[in-house]
C-alpha cells in the first residue's frame, strides 16, 4: 500500500528545530535536495508498488531514495545509515522531514526493501532526465537543425567486484556438502519419530577437507584426489535428498533450503563435469553459494587477474556518467561501441565528433562503422604507417593522439573516483537486484556531485560578471572581460 504525499516540502528556512536555530541554505544536502526531481521520482516508485495492496503504508519516495543516497554517499552499512539519519536535522531535511524527530526514521532491515524497489531501471531514467536538464545541448541541436558531428564521447568497460572469499573448487565443494547436510537435518526435522536419520559422515569429511586446506602449497595430486572424496560426499547427500523427496515431497523445506538445494545441486554438476574431464573452466560458472549470480571476470591486469562480480561498460559526456550495461556474464565490451554512439545520437541530435576509447574497441568492424559517420576514433590507424608525410602533418598528428589520450583520462579517474571513495571496488550487498541498485545509485551520486561544481563554477562566473560590468574599465584603457566565452570555454 502507498500514500501519496504532499509534494510541496518546507523550504530549510521553515524547516523546526527544537532545540532553537535555522538550518543553513548552504549546506551540501540542501543543495542537493534543489538538484533532485522528487515529484518524477515518486512517480516511478509508485509503478514499483503497483502489486502491493495489503498492509501498512510505504515509506515516501523521496525517505527510500534519499536514504540509498546517504548510504552511499556515506558509505555506510543499514545500521549506520538510520542512526546518522536520526542525529543529524539536515538529513531528516534531505528525506522530506518537516521537523527534526529524536526518534529512527524507519528500521534498518527496510534499506533492502528500497533497495528491491528503486531497482536499477528507475536509477538510470531519473540519471538521464537530470543529465538532460542540466545540458541543454539536445535541445539546440534540435531547434537548430544540425546534422553536422558535435561532441565526443568517451567509452570505458570496468569490473565492480562484490564481498566474496577467493573461491577455489574444494572450498565451494565443502560449502556445497555442509549446504546439503543442513537440507537433510531440515528433512528429517520434519519427520522426526517416523524415521531413522540418515547417515553423512560429516565429521569425516570435515577433517578429509581440513586435511587439504591446512596445507601451505598442496600438490596437484593432492587436490584432485580431495576433490574427489567431496564430490562423492555430495553426491551421497544428494541422492538421500533425492530418496526422501519422493516419499514426502520437498514441501519442509524453507525457501533459502530450497534455493541452497538447486543450487548445491548445479554446483555438482559443474564440479563432477570438470573432475570427469580434467578441466578448470566451464560456462556459467558458480564462484559462491550464497550468491551464485556472481561470475569469474578475467582482467589480466598486474595484481588482479580475476575479478568476481558483475562487468560494467561506462560512457561519459561532457564530465557526466552513464550506466549503459550491467551484466554478471563476461563480454567483449567491442560489442557496445555502436549502440552507444547510436544512445549518443539519441540523447543530444548528433553523432559525436570523436569516441575515445582503448585498443580493445578497435576493431575493423567498429573502425568502419564510425568512418562511415564521419566519426573520428581516437588510437593509432591499421596498417603502417605513410611512407611521405610532411614534418607539419606528423607533428599535427603527434599533437591529436597526445590530447586525445589526455581526455580519455576522464574515464579512468570517475572509475576511481567510483572505486575508491564510494565504494564501487567491493559491493556489499548480497542480491543480484540490490547490487545492481546500489552501482547505479554509485553513478547516480557522481552525477550529482558533477552538477554541483557546475551550479558553483556559474554561480562564481556570473559575480565575476557583474563586477566587472560595474566597473568602469574602458577609461582604464583596459577591455572588460567576456564571461560568456570564459564560461562556453569551460
Amino acid at each position: 500500500m502507498y500514500r501519496k504525499r504532499v509534494s510541496d516540502q518546507l523550504s530549510f528556512k521553515d524547516f523546526y528545530l527544537p532545540f532553537g536555530g535555522k538550518l543553513s541554505g548552504n549546506n551540501r544536502w540542501v543543495v542537493l535536495a534543489e538538484l533532485i526531481p522528487w515529484d518524477r521520482i515518486e512517480k516511478l516508485y509508485v509503478k514499483s508498488l503497483a502489486n502491493e495492496r495489503m498492509g501498512p503504508p510505504a515509506k515516501s519516495a523521496r525517505t527510500a531514495f534519499a536514504a540509498l543516497i546517504i548510504q552511499e554517499r556515506l558509505n555506510l552499512t543499514d545500521e549506520e545509515t538510520v542512526l546518522q539519519i536520526q542525529e543529524n536535522p539536515y538529513l531528516q531535511y534531505f528525506i522530506g522531514y518537516r521537523e527534526y524527530k529524536t526518534k529512527p526514521p524507519f528500521d534498518s532491515s527496510l534499506l533492502v526493501h528500497f533497495r528491491k524497489r528503486i531497482n536499477l531501471k528507475i536509477i538510470r531514467k531519473i540519471n538521464e532526465e537530470m543529465i538532460a536538464l542540466q545540458s541543454k545541448a539536445k535541445d539546440k541541436e534540435k531547434k537548430k537543425g544540425i546534422t553536422k558531428n558535435k561532441g565526443k564521447l568517451i567509452i570505458d568497460t570496468t569490473c565492480v567486484p562484490n564481498d566474496i572469499r577467493y573461491p577455489t573448487d574444494i572450498s565451494i565443494l565443502n560449502e556445497a556438502r555442509e549446504k546439503s547436510e543442513k537440507i537433510i537435518d531440515e528433512l528429517h526435522l520434519a519427520n522426526r519419530g517416523k524415521k531413522q536419520k540418515v547417515r553423512t559422515y560429516r565429521q569425516k569429511a570435515r577433517k578429509d577437507y581440513l586435511r587439504i586446506a591446512k596445507k601451505r602449497k598442496p600438490r596437484r595430486k593432492e587436490i584432485r584426489k580431495a576433490v574427489g572424496k567431496q564430490l562423492r560426499y555430495i553426491k551421497r547427500d544428494l541422492g538421500y535428498i533425492e530418496k526422501m523427496a519422493k516419499e514426502d515431497g520437498l514441501k519442509q523445506l524453507s525457501r533459502r533450503g530450497y534455493k541452497n538445494l538447486l543450487v548445491v545441486q548445479e554446483v555438482y554438476r559443474q564440479q563432477e563435469l570438470m573432475f570427469r574431464e580434467n578441466i578448470n573452466r566451464i560456462k556459467g560458472r558458480i564462484v559462491s553459494i550464497s550468491q551464485p549470480h556472481i561470475r569469474p571476470i578475467v582482467r589480466g591486469k598486474a595484481g588482479v587477474a580475476v575479478e568476481f562480480g558483475s562487468k560494467i561498460t561506462l560512457s561519459i559526456v561532457d564530465g557526466y556518467t552513464y550506466l549503459e550495461r550491467l551484466s554478471w556474464e563476461a563480454y567483449n565490451e567491442s560489442e557496445d561501441l555502436k549502440r552507444e554512439v547510436e544512445r549518443y545520437k539519441k540523447r543530444y541530435g548528433v553523432y559525436p565528433e570523436s569516441v575515445h576509447v582503448d585498443q580493445i574497441y578497435r576493431t575493423r568492424e567498429n573502425r568502419g562503422y564510425c568512418k562511415e559517420l564521419g566519426i573520428r576514433m581516437s588510437g593509432k590507424a591499421l596498417g603502417r604507417a605513410k611512407k611521405i608525410i610532411s614534418r607539419e602533418e606528423l607533428k599535427q598528428k603527434k599533437k591529436q593522439s597526445r590530447e586525445d589520450f589526455i581526455y580519455r583520462i576522464a574515464v579512468e579517474g570517475k572509475i576511481g573516483e567510483g572505486k575508491r571513495r564510494y565504494g564501487l571496488n567491493r559491493i556489499m550487498t548480497k542480491l543480484a537486484e540490490t547490487s545492481e541498485t546500489v552501482i547505479g545509485m554509485i553513478i547516480f551520486i557522481m552525477n550529482l556531485e558533477r552538477m554541483v561544481v557546475d551550479i558553483f563554477f556559474v554561480s562564481i562566473f556570473t559575480e565575476l560578471l557583474s563586477y566587472f560590468q560595474g566597473l568602469n574599465l574602458k577609461t582604464k584603457g583596459i577591455y572588460p572581460v567576456r564571461m560568456d566565452i570564459i564560461c562556453n570555454v569551460y
